[in-house]
């Protein structure tokens, strides 16, 4: 089974690798290492659990692809009809929400639309409920994230759910609500979005009113930042989830109970032994939990583990914790082979894994608190590699944090928050607060414990992504480390280890120049880097108070790349696009300049005339002059990057006025690369310009379908007849060019890193 089930997740992982899915054909191609292997049964069945792993992600992606929004339907007045799918989550610029559509139109003409899609509704009037059927008019568009070396996949998160379109509700006509009552299928998300409300009635503006509810109903939109960030820093993000932990212990305490209860008149009422019983009621128990957070995929994921431990219960098996462990990894997948994509996939069953392999035959008599101080550096220990290669962080006092948070979390919050939600569900809202208010006054306290340990200066540590060897060599080290007492040469371990932190990123050498334009949509982040230097230009937009550019995509990008600290950071002018990520880039990185082209951003004014070298690359201020300084779009730095092997113009947002000056002040504007002036916009890349830069590559740094249409056709059509190559972030993701003896390399990032579930290239 152990075999089977590694083999049947090594299929999965080879297709998950394609830029599209392999045909039938190609699948077929498989199967002929079984005609070699045919005299070595156990060989034939790994071969045909990989080739039955491959296959069966192959049709199941198949399905979802064949939901993707037709390309002619983007942007166009849709009329959809449906049901709201799940709890809407309210934010600054009004509701998002998951819709099953069940007809759409053009016109009068019916249209196929991907089954579930993700809109958002800014109209302060609107308030579904789940379960509802809705008539509106949407926008929709096909999924398509930023694609940046280190950032998040938005289009692989999407993809995992299933919604192959999102989009917004227009607001005339307004949306209409056609039927209040709701169908059977929606039941379980009414109970949640109903509990939850009636919890936020009972606790009120408590402090960790929102983690309360979360552990409830899985509902986690209460939850700040700060609490969050805190979470994160300790390494107990997974507490407050209804996670497989919160529904193991549910499982258990049900099953003790019903175990004695059912044996309290004699070992066989109706002939059903007690333990029989016990596994039975702890596991409805488990799914009524789940239920509570909708049937995410990681309590689905439990759910399975739990069948199985369960179910050796009912069949009066002993089988070895491994073999569990194989047999629900394999019943996981079939269930739903996409899992692999999530990260909580991973760090569950890795950290059973750890458990499992580091208290095998513990039986040396030491107390309980030294086998769970043990467990919990197994887990921390064993999660290190997974941490830093799908997160590029790790929490230090992740184990410490859990030997305290675990048992108080599960002995006493959780039972308490069920407690609650027990008798709000049997209408006793007047004494819930018995329970779910001490449930609160543990939270504050346990709080306060937490912020000491996150506020620690090296709680958490965060380094680049390591390379895919050295994460194996740390896999090894953890196996010997974690390895029993007697183990030989388990210190050795520690040197497994080292190439983890010790081996750095590629840097551009002596004289080289990389440079970096990042896929920040509608906005612009750029990063230059040399030898033993690093400049950012811009940092993308704020798009809400949860949510910006510099957090999610330019920070990650110098992380992953080794960058610890700035020594230059251009703000080119005020406008949120360009600057709104300043913020979050400045808490992360210290920063050794600011160069600013706006007076709302403080530091250092550009000013024409500024200059500097690093390691054989020169760095020119060429604007704005000091009658241009401040005046919007045209009061823009500009900044010149030459080196022995090209040169790359960044000019923001500037526009014919400035590019006039820029003539008129006979600066050297001549580029090999040129970022667009203005997103490409018709107000900029005047022809007097384009004629004194000439370059031989433009960058667009656009957004997906912008509302503002750049780059303009007129625009293109100019630097097309100049024969220059044309790049756009929708298309290529950051598009990275290295200047070296080769001359320039020129690569996007979404066609090098391409799966079958990204977006095709197209326009913007």
């Amino acid at each position: 089974m152990r075999a089977a089930a590694i083999a049947f997740l090594g299929g999965i992982l080879v297709v998950q690798q394609f830029p599209a899915l392999p045909s039938p054909a190609w699948l077929a191609v498989l199967f002929l290492p079984v005609a070699l292997a045919w005299r070595h049964p156990r060989a034939v069945l790994v071969i045909l659990f990989l080739v039955a792993g491959a296959s069966w992600l192959t049709f199941r992606a198949g399905l979802i692809l064949e939901q993707t929004l037709p390309e002619g339907l983007e942007g166009r007045d849709l009329i959809v009809e449906g049901f709201i799918a799940d709890i809407p989550t309210p934010g600054e610029y009004g509701l998002r929400f998951e819709f099953d559509v069940a007809e759409a139109a053009l016109g009068d003409s019916a249209v196929k639309v991907p089954r579930r899609i993700l809109l958002s509704n800014a109209d302060p009037g609107f308030a579904p409920r789940v379960g509802e059927r809705w008539r509106m008019t949407v926008r929709l568009k096909r999924p398509h994230g930023f694609r940046n070396p280190g950032g998040f996949d938005y289009e692989a998160h999407l993809f995992r759910k299933r919604i192959r379109a999102r989009g917004y509700v227009r607001d005339h006509p307004a949306a209409e609500r056609l039927d209040p009552s709701h169908g059977l299928r929606y039941a379980v998300g009414r109970v949640r979005q109903g509990l939850g409300e009636r919890l936020r009635a009972v606790l009120g503006e408590r402090a960790h009113a929102g983690l309360i509810v979360a552990l409830a109903n899985g509902d986690t939109r209460g939850i700040t930042d700060a609490q969050w960030n805190l979470l994160r820093r300790t390494g107990t993000v997974h507490l407050v989830a209804i996670s497989g932990l919160h529904i193991s212990l549910v499982a258990g305490l049900v099953f003790f109970l019903a175990r004695f209860a059912w044996a309290w008149p004699g070992y066989t009422v109706l002939r059903v032994p007690a333990p029989i019983f016990g596994a039975v009621a702890g596991f409805l128990a488990a799914a009524a939990y789940a239920a509570l957070a909708g049937f995410v995929i990681p309590t689905q994921r439990a759910l399975v583990m739990l069948a199985v431990a369960l179910g050796a219960i009912v069949l009066r098996r002993r089988w070895a914790p491994s073999t569990l462990l194989a047999t629900a990894l394999l019943l996981v997948l079939v269930h739903d082979p996409l899992a692999v994509m999530a990260p909580g996939f991973w760090l569950s069953f890795v950290a059973v894994a750890a458990i499992v392999y580091a208290v095998r035959g513990d039986q040396d008599g030491r107390s309980l608190w030294r086998k769970w101080g043990h467990v919990q550096w197994a887990v921390g220990l064993g999660m290190l590699p997974l941490l830093l290669g799908l997160f590029q962080q790790a929490s230090l006092v992740s184990p410490l944090a859990n030997l305290l948070a675990v048992p108080a979390f599960d002995l006493l919050v959780v039972p308490l928050t069920l407690l609650g939600a027990a008798l709000i569900g049997l209408g006793q809202d007047g004494i819930a607060p018995l329970a779910l208010v001490p449930a609160t006054w543990l939270l504050d306290l346990l709080w306060s414990v937490l912020g000491g340990l996150a506020d620690l200066p090296y709680a958490q540590w965060t380094q680049h992504r390591p390379a895919d060897w050295a994460l194996a060599c740390a896999v090894v080290g953890t196996i010997l480390l974690l390895a029993p007492r007697g183990w030989p040469a388990r210190a050795v371990g520690v040197v497994w280890l080292l190439p983890l932190f010790l081996v750095r990123p590629p840097a551009p050498a002596a004289g080289e120049m990389w440079f970096t334009l990042l896929d920040v949509g509608q906005g612009l982040a750029a990063v230059v880097r040399t030898h033993a230097h690093s400049l950012v230009f811009d940092t993308g937009a704020r798009f809400s108070s949860r949510f910006d550019a510099g957090s999610a995509v330019v920070v990650p990008y110098l992380q992953q790349a080794g960058i610890r600290s700035i020594d230059v950071l251009v703000v080119s002018h005020g406008d949120n696009d360009h600057a709104g990520g300043a913020p979050a880039v400045l808490a992360a990185f210290p920063v050794s300049r600011t160069l600013s082209g706006s007076p709302e951003v403080p530091g250092t004014p550009c000013r024409a005339g500024q200059a500097w070298r690093w390691d054989g690359v020169d760095f020119a201020v060429l604007g704005p002059p000091e009658p241009l300084a401040g005046r919007h779009n045209d009061g823009s730095c500009v900044l010149r990057v030459s080196s022995a092997n090209g040169t790359v113009l960044l000019s923001g947002d500037i526009e014919r006025r400035a590019e006039e000056w820029l003539l008129e002040a006979g600066v050297p504007l001549a580029a090999d690369v040129l970022v667009a002036p203005h997103h490409g916009s018709r107000t900029s890349s005047t022809p007097g310009f384009l004629e004194k830069v000439r370059p031989r590559h433009v960058l667009f740094p656009v957004g997906y379908r912008n509302r503002y249409r750049h780059p303009h056709p007129d625009v293109v059509a100019r630097y097309e007849a100049m024969g220059a190559r044309l790049y756009d972030t929708p298309s290529g993701g950051a598009l990275e060019l290295r200047f070296d003896r080769k001359g320039i390399t020129a690569t996007g990032y979404r066609e090098r890193e391409r799966r079958y579930w990204h977006a095709r290239p197209g326009p913007p």
